[in-house]
């Protein structure tokens, strides 16, 4: 299908539609970012990306169907001016979108973040007209032209891992008149040649925060980042830096989510069953059900960052309704599984895996159960905590 010659015409039309929805349900608030979404092009930036099918495959995965204006003009227009995360790459592969094919599951590791996310993070950090700015994770380059559609590109830096993904975020960058300062690079180690900056803000997430980020940060600079960690828990953080070098914040409310840091993503764990046959064959029954951490809530989405953080090393996965945790750390494992309609468990190895979590939720009940926005982080020489007044401190995992 060929491009039709109104494409701008329909473009601006559903960026003004997308500008509108955003500022009545309060995610354009300041007149500026209103402007960056009004004036940034976004489908420029997702030439190609996968929409998930409708059902699972005979394999329970999610079928990952490609989308270009070839394919479906209608579609892909209405997707690019949508409030939607699309996902433009899984596994680290980059598609052939003038050729792309249907996909079966996969990890995503590249996406154009949902317009009213990326305005939020801009807006969280407190970003400023003159502020000098780093971006973690160019990815499709949309949420850099709306910071330089706001600030201006001279003050706009962003850096991105994946050199191809970086080359076309570029191109689209310039064609549409941006100019900011671009560089593939790690952002565990932030960019040095531009430091320091008046906000570094992360669109990927972090087992812990960056010491290099702290460092490349002005005294009274803030560094707004996704913690994530290997049970795929998530909390956002925004720190302020001090004159020595150290940095605190408050932990921010909701439920938000980014890829993880390539360098900081999970290990491979092998088989559970080989962690399982190491088990004690005498269970006990669990204090809580898996679901306190696991279920569709905020609440879980909270505890499951804070189990995380009191087990850094540990990661769950389920198989064949058997819950298995495996910490590759320490070797330590533990398996719970549902009988008769309560949950028992088995521990094995030097940390008893679940016997942390219910100690973790005995304190979390018995505080009143307090929400993220409760709980600081504190980051100095001596390591990263998170302290919250009714709860002991728990130690972020050493960058």
């Amino acid at each position: 299908m060929m491009m039709p010659a109104d494409l701008e015409t329909d473009a601006a039309r559903l960026r003004d539609e997308m500008a509108r929805a955003l500022a009545e349900d309060g995610s354009l608030g300041d007149p500026a970012w209103r402007a960056a979404v009004e004036t940034v092009p976004r489908h420029r930036f997702v030439p190609g990306f996968f929409l998930p099918a409708d059902e699972r495959n005979a394999q329970g995965l999610t079928v990952w169907e490609p989308v270009t204006s070839e394919l479906d003009y209608g579609r892909w227009l209405a997707a690019a001016y949508s409030d939607t995360t699309l996902i433009t790459q899984f596994d680290g592969d980059e598609p052939d979108w003038k050729n792309p094919a249907v996909r079966h599951g996969g990890a995503p590791t590249s996406s154009s973040t949902l317009p009213s996310l990326v305005v939020r993070m801009w807006r969280d950090a407190d970003v400023q007209e003159g502020h000098t700015v780093l971006e973690i994770g160019t990815g499709t380059g949309y949420s850099t032209a709306l910071a330089c559609a706001r600030l201006g590109s001279a003050d706009v830096t962003s850096i991105e891992v994946d050199p191809h993904r970086l080359e076309q975020a570029a191109n689209e960058l310039y064609g549409c008149g941006y100019t900011p300062t671009l560089a593939v690079a790690d952002g565990l180690y932030g960019y040095w040649p531009e430091a320091r900056f008046d906000r570094i803000v992360a669109a990927c997430s972090f087992r812990a925060v960056p010491q290099a980020l702290l460092a490349q940060t002005r005294s009274g600079g803030k560094i707004l980042l996704t913690l994530s960690g290997w049970l795929y828990g998530y909390a956002r953080v925004l720190l302020t830096v001090s004159e020595d070098g150290t940095a605190e914040g408050q932990l921010l409310p909701g439920t938000v989510s980014f890829m993880t840091a390539r360098t900081h993503a999970a290990p491979a764990f092998g088989n559970p069953a080989h962690w399982a046959a190491g088990l004690p064959d005498k269970p006990r029954a669990a204090r809580y059900s898996p679901e306190r951490i696991t279920a569709a809530t905020e609440e879980a989405f909270h505890l499951r960052f804070l189990a995380q953080s009191a087990l850094p090393h540990v990661q769950m996965v389920t198989v064949g309704g058997a819950v298995h945790l495996v910490d590759v750390v320490t070797g330590s494992a533990a398996t719970l599984t549902l009988h008769n309609g309560t949950w028992d468990v088995r521990e094995g190895g030097p940390v008893k895996l679940w016997t942390r979590v219910e100690r973790l939720l005995d304190a979390y009940d018995a505080a009143d159960r307090p929400g993220a926005e409760t709980f600081t982080l504190h980051v100095d020489d001596g390591g990263q905590y998170l302290r919250q007044p009714e709860l002991p401190s728990l130690p972020l995992p050493r960058p």
